[in-house]
């Protein structure tokens, strides 16, 4: 069950005044003919995806809470607590007897947790829906947290943590995250720290419980074989008790705005493991509260960067100065990140990072891609999210993370959008966002390599 950085893509408006205008956009741009949406009294979300194609239903129940939650003392919580939801619960009160279920039903089951949502789900046999949905409720409703299956699970979780820092990599986004986000790092930290996860505890898996865990702060998603006045009737005979929290969590609780970058920083991680130098920079782009036309340029402009005729990489990757780079953003409510992964070739560092920094400098230049380029970029996507909901258990997992971190509106419209992203569009972005703005720059190296590149004259310094 994996803490999920890398599912998908995206999130949700908070504020009352764009609450309205995502409902007048909403009655602007009806919702796709197999998408049925529902809220029930208690503030339970239904949104139901109709497809056919095989015998299957996927539950999908989807919490906003993630990282962006968490402060140091309970960072990596949202996760465990992902992890605890397939455990005993008032109904299985043992994990044996919880396995036991999911044999009878013939489940597949998983969570994520990501920076801005919580998911759970599962596929099963459509006959078998209404025993899927009392399974789902059983879960989200009454977990028991109990202390032995907790102390056998941290470090099952902390394994996760332990695996991903077998990668060195995994060493550089961290030590970018920190130069990015500042004292809030940990909202951008999904998979946690070690200590707050090896010494998680019953209590604290209900106080998170307390604060986000009602139906008016969750979307109940059913995608497949359904048909939804049957589903929208059975979840309201299952879900309809739950009783809502009543109040806004994220007024409650603000999510704290992210400290602005300031000037250039440069930082070197030295890891044993690392086999060839690696750049990584980072910006603070836009975000659905604030920006959301731009958050689909930066989706075109970095398809348009990635693809294999672009400038950056003809002048980079076919020079033969760079086994690979790539660029990306990730949309979020909360300020996206936007990343730049350079592997320069070990022998032509300092060429590699030159050349990369020329490009970034003509980014908003006119003339720096091709219209050819621009529409390519725009169809490549629209093929992604065609072939994406071609397997429906898959792709409601998107559509949650749409719901999470923008409006259901954003997921349904996104290719709309993406096709209507002009020139002007991706240089507004560019000149917002990237040209002459603070940012972070990140170098990683084995400690061998230190006396291979000089990394005063590109500006680094190695701490020590």
């Amino acid at each position: 069950m994996p803490y999920n950085n890398t599912y998908m893509r995206k999130r949700m408006m908070i504020s009352m005044c764009l609450l309205l205008l995502a409902g007048i956009m909403h009655a602007q741009s009806p919702l796709p003919s197999n998408f049925f949406l529902k809220t029930l009294p208690n503030g339970l979300q239904m949104l139901v995806i109709e497809d056919p194609t095989v015998p299957l239903a996927t539950i999908e129940i989807v919490v906003k809470n993630g990282s962006y939650t968490e402060d140091s003392t309970f960072n990596g919580l949202s996760h465990m607590y992902e992890h605890m939801f397939f455990k005993a619960n008032k109904s299985l009160p043992s994990q044996e007897a919880f396995l036991e279920k999911v044999q009878e039903l013939g489940v597949v089951f998983n969570g994520t947790t990501s920076n801005e949502r919580v998911n759970y789900f599962i596929t099963l046999s459509n006959a078998k829906l209404g025993e899927g949905l009392v399974f789902m409720n059983n879960a989200i409703r009454y977990p028991l947290f109990l202390e032995q299956e907790m102390k056998n699970e941290n470090p099952v979780v902390d394994g996760e943590f332990q695996r991903n820092e077998s990668n060195p990599v995994f060493f550089l986004f961290d030590d970018l995250n920190r130069h990015m986000w500042k004292s809030n790092y940990y909202r951008k930290n999904a998979i946690g720290l070690h200590d707050v996860i090896l010494t998680c505890t019953p209590e604290k898996m209900r106080i998170i419980q307390e604060k986000y865990y009602y139906p008016d702060n969750s979307l109940i998603a059913i995608a497949g074989d359904v048909k939804h006045d049957d589903v929208f009737a059975q979840v309201e005979k299952i879900y309809g008790d739950w009783k809502p929290g009543g109040f806004d969590p994220f007024q409650k609780w603000p999510i704290p705005e992210f400290e602005p970058l300031k000037g250039v920083e440069n930082f070197v991680t030295i890891n044993e493991n690392a086999q060839i130098p690696m750049f990584i920079t980072g910006y603070h782009g836009p975000d659905t509260r604030n920006d959301v036309k731009a958050t689909y340029a930066a989706d075109v402009f970095s398809y348009l960067l990635n693809l294999s005729d672009s400038k950056l990489r003809q002048e980079l990757v076919e020079t033969g100065l760079a086994y690979d780079v790539n660029v990306g953003y990730q949309t979020c409510k909360y300020t996206g990140p936007i990343n730049i992964f350079l592997v320069p070739n070990p022998a032509k560092v300092s060429e590699a990072w030159k050349t990369l920094q020329e490009n970034i400098g003509q980014w908003a230049s006119p003339n720096y891609f091709t219209d050819e380029q621009l529409e390519t970029a725009k169809n490549q996507l629209a093929i992604q999210d065609a072939y994406d909901k071609e397997s429906i258990s898959n792709y409601v997992h998107t559509v949650t993370y749409w719901w999470a971190s923008a409006s259901l509106d954003y997921n349904t419209n996104y290719i709309k959008n993406v096709q209507a992203v002009t020139r002007e569009d991706i240089q507004r972005y560019v000149e917002t966002y990237i040209i002459d703005k603070p940012h972070v720059n990140g170098l990683l190296l084995h400690p061998d390599m230190l006396q291979m590149v000089d990394v005063k004259a590109l500006g680094f310094e190695v701490k020590q």
